[in-house]
């Protein structure tokens, strides 16, 4: 029988036999006791009351007891009703020296399950006040609240105190760690429970695989398959699954598949890894064949299953299966889903049917951060840049803070329509942010101020950042050599290989520089490096060679290489038929295309640019037509003005003079500045003054300020000895402020670049320069040869013309390769203009006098001398 009833109110007697009422805390089981006032005795020395002593001290005692129980039974009730609040004011009321085991670990639950790290922490206090040990159950359970509320820290140092060996607390921080992406610390944790000898179970292996696959660590995540292989757990779903995951992120896609084809349990996790896999790893046919599998077997799908399925339909641009999908997964009461809809954004926008992905976007009740990014993408990828960047400012109104991804993906959109002003706000955000310390951020902004043309810019941000990968390096060497500053990309290349080891893709951007600076030498080291490397494998490089040796006028290596390269793409053919076309050889390119279609290789808008080009410069007026005409009956290809602009040099180069003027005007498209350019050319050629003005008035119309168009027209004039008209318009230049892009030539010589100026007088060869050409114009004259003086294009007596003629730059760097270099070995000279009449016949003449060959490459095409003739043929 109880001593205490759970409905009557409570007595206690005093020393003095006086019985007094015991205050009391009501609830629902009973009563919660508080005891008598400390003043009062319990016990009197009086031994007349010995015998009413000893009955009170037991009912105390038996009081006490039951107090404390019904302490440590409610709080953990309270537990049990996740009623936390009331849990944590009865401890505040109750000893705390009297609170049990089980009650804190109650308690401890309970705050992990509500992620109350605040509460956690008073009850950590309230033990360690109290003197209790941490071992064992409590400490597991205080570990386990602080890692569960997201205080890993504070966890990994109670776990580090605490013996313990339950694999489950083992498993929750290695998992913790692998979530925040401290992949090495959660291998380092399972690298410890193998040495403790602490027994593993399939989420500890789970875990570890996804960690290796993380760091791409092959040959230790092999390791460990074979590991738990003789541990017995290689016929665990969760186990192959994740081992699976890991091979596909390693690119060993048939290890992957040999392990789903001997797993014999296969949950739809496992199908889902394997079609996920094949997607990821570009191969998404394979992965919609297994699909297909899938269905005829009967297994269900369920979300991850149709979301994998559409991402490959992304990557295949099978839109009408996504559709079916779609329609599929909104009868499965999918269609609420964010990931699903997020998959179905992306494969709409990448198949081209906007309209599609902007309704599932306006339709969806729930938008995250991928949604937006999306839709950024799918506009910018269109073309549609301008609705890129107002999207991007929709997002930011409607509270969704951009991530990475969105800010390098409106970066991008800027990037592809030249939107610098754009590009610049969006770099103020970033600023604004502090996002400039994370690395894809600061490669994104780089390259769209490169593809805007603003190196300035790129380089500001590229010598801000502390930390630069192999993309910061490409992204400026790169942009170095698009904006036309070759220079600056050689220089940065000779740094870079200070800091980094280039990959094929820096190649493929510093050999263009090489390239525009006709620079040999330096693009043979260049060459060297990429063999010794294995570079050259790669398609990119393998094309960029061909283009460099093109440009630096060596035809033949360019060949060569062409010829070795496996499997050669439209790039490579289109590259190589330029190549003849810039040289002077059409014969050749019209073979070179031909052989291009004989092996299966369609030409495309491009290549039909190189070709007509070609027949430009060779003066091959029947087969531009038929090329002309086969684009557009043969090919479908609609020309632009890049191939109207050929078809017009080609009859200028010709004599076709007004033939070119009545075709320009027969145009379905408006000309532009280019075309009547070209014909412009034509007038100088064969000469045509009054035809000539006509054609100017057009181009000055369309390009005011390009003074190059100012210049022909005045050689046209000066040609024709109208000294008058160019007066007037050396006036109207004068006028407008412009001023004449300078002409300028340059020789490489043993590695070093000498540039040259008309009237150049500063190089210390410059006397034996100057006699060098003095002596071969004595020799032209002797041999009937005599200055061209239309080319001096000054009014002056025969003497001072003859004077300006030796000045020219391209006269000069030749002069200085022929007294520098070896006999016999090849002249090669670049100008930034066209080379003139005079210096192309001294050219012709000193090619036969000194016996050797003198590649000279103009704005315009090579011209090869040898043997007192050019290649050219007189098409230039």
């Amino acid at each position: 029988m109880s001593l205490i009833s759970p409905t009557t109110p409570n007595l206690w007697v005093s020393p003095h036999n006086q019985i007094h009422r015991e205050t009391s805390l009501p609830y629902s089981n009973g009563f919660i006791f508080f005891g008598p006032s400390s003043k009062t005795p319990l016990v009197s020395s009086n031994l007349y009351h010995s015998c009413a002593a000893f009955g009170t001290s037991v009912l105390l005692n038996e009081t006490i007891d039951n107090r404390i129980r019904n302490y440590n039974i409610e709080i953990c009730r309270f537990c049990e009703l996740c009623n936390l609040r009331s849990a944590m004011e009865l401890i505040d009321q109750s000893p705390k020296a009297d609170l049990e085991l089980r009650t804190y670990c109650s308690v401890l639950q309970l705050c992990a399950d509500l992620k109350s790290i605040q509460d956690g922490r008073r009850i950590h206090s309230i033990i360690r006040s109290n003197g209790v040990e941490i071992d064992g159950v409590l400490g597991s359970k205080l570990v386990f609240m602080y890692v569960t509320c997201g205080d890993l820290r504070e966890g990994r140092r109670l776990f580090d105190k605490v013996a313990n060996e339950k694999v489950f607390l083992w498993n929750l921080l290695m998992n913790e760690y692998a979530k925040i992406g401290s992949f090495r610390e959660s291998l380092s944790l399972f690298k410890r429970m193998r040495v403790l000898g602490i027994e593993m179970n399939s989420y500890t292996f789970s875990c570890v695989m996804k960690c290796y696959a993380a760091l791409g660590r092959v040959e230790e995540g092999e390791g460990v398959h074979g590991y738990l292989l003789r541990l017995g757990f290689g016929s665990y779903n969760t186990v192959v699954n994740s081992l699976m995951a890991f091979y596909f992120k390693c690119k060993r896609v048939e290890t992957a598949r040999k392990l789903f084809d001997e797993l014999g349990d296969r949950d739809v996790i496992s199908w889902n890894s394997m079609i996920s896999g094949y997607v990821s790893n570009c191969l998404p046919d394979k992965g919609l064949e297994l699909f297909k599998q899938m269905l005829l077997l009967g297994i269900n799908t369920d979300l991850a299953t149709v979301v994998s399925v559409v991402a490959g339909c992304s990557s295949t641009g099978m839109l009408l299966l996504g559709r079916t999908l779609h329609g599929y997964a909104i009868k499965a009461s999918f269609g609420t889903e964010l990931t699903l809809n997020n998959s179905l954004l992306d494969m709409y926008s990448k198949s081209g049917d906007l309209n599609s992905s902007v309704r599932v976007f306006e339709t969806m009740h729930e938008r995250s951060v991928v949604s937006w990014t999306s839709m950024i993408a799918g506009f910018a990828r269109e073309g549609l840049s301008d609705r890129s960047i107002s999207l991007f400012h929709e997002m930011e109104k409607e509270g969704i803070i951009p991530d990475i991804f969105a800010i390098t993906t409106v970066l991008h959109a800027c990037a592809r329509t030249g939107l610098l002003e754009n590009g610049k706000d969006i770099h103020n955000y970033i600023k604004e942010n502090k996002m400039l310390s994370d690395l894809f951020v600061s490669n994104a902004l780089m390259d769209m101020y490169a593809k805007c043309g603003s190196m300035g810019d790129a380089h500001s941000v590229f010598s801000e950042m502390q930390v630069k990968d192999i993309v910061s390096w490409n992204t400026m060497i790169g942009g170095y050599s698009k904006n036309s500053l070759p220079n600056e990309a050689l220089n940065l290349f000779v740094e870079m290989q200070h800091n980094t080891k280039p990959n094929g893709i820096t190649m493929a951007c510093i050999l263009p520089a090489c390239a525009s600076l006709a620079a040999l030498e330096r693009g043979r080291e260049i060459h060297g490096h990429i063999l010794r490397n294995r570079f050259s494998l790669d398609q990119h490089v393998a094309n960029a060679l061909v283009d460099m040796y093109v440009k630096c006028g060596a035809l033949g290596l360019a060949r060569l290489i062409f010829d070795v390269i496996p499997k050669k793409d439209l790039v490579s053919w289109t590259v190589m038929i330029a190549g003849y076309g810039m040289h002077g050889y059409g014969s050749e390119a019209i073979a070179a295309f031909s052989e291009m279609r004989n092996s299966g290789i369609e030409p495309d808008e491009v290549s039909f640019i190189s070709i007509l080009y070609a027949c430009s410069h060779s003066g091959l007026l029947d087969e531009g037509w038929e090329f002309f005409n086969m684009m557009r009956n043969n090919c479908s290809i609609e020309p632009k003005l890049e191939h109207y602009a050929c078809m017009v040099d080609l009859l200028a180069r010709t004599g076709n003079l007004l033939k070119a003027y009545r075709f320009i005007e027969m145009m379905p498209i408006e000309p532009d500045a280019t075309i009547w350019g070209a014909l412009l050319c034509g007038c100088r050629i064969y000469p045509d003054v009054k035809l000539a003005e006509k054609v100017a008035e057009h181009v000055f119309e369309l390009e005011p300020e390009n003074t190059g168009y100012y210049v022909l027209l005045a050689n046209i004039y000066a040609e024709a000895e109208k000294w008058e008209e160019v007066k007037r318009l050396r006036e109207r230049i004068g006028r407008r402020g412009l001023k004449k892009n300078p002409g300028c030539s340059w020789i490489e010589i043993e590695g070093k670049v000498h540039i040259f100026v008309a009237g150049d007088s500063s190089h210390p060869q410059a006397n034996k320069i100057k006699l060098l050409l003095k002596r071969m114009r004595t020799r032209m004259k002797e041999e009937g040869y005599f200055p061209k003086m239309r080319y001096a294009l000054i009014k002056a007596d025969d003497m001072e013309k003859e004077m300006a003629l030796c000045g020219h730059s391209e006269k000069l760097a030749m002069a200085l390769g022929i007294l520098s270099l070896p006999p016999g070995k090849t002249v090669r000279v670049t100008k930034n203009l066209r080379v003139c009449g005079d210096c192309h016949e001294m050219a012709k003449f000193m090619s036969k006098v000194v016996k050797r060959e003198i590649i000279l490459r103009d704005s315009n095409r090579f011209h090869h001398f040898k043997d007192g003739s050019c290649s050219c043929r007189g098409q230039w």
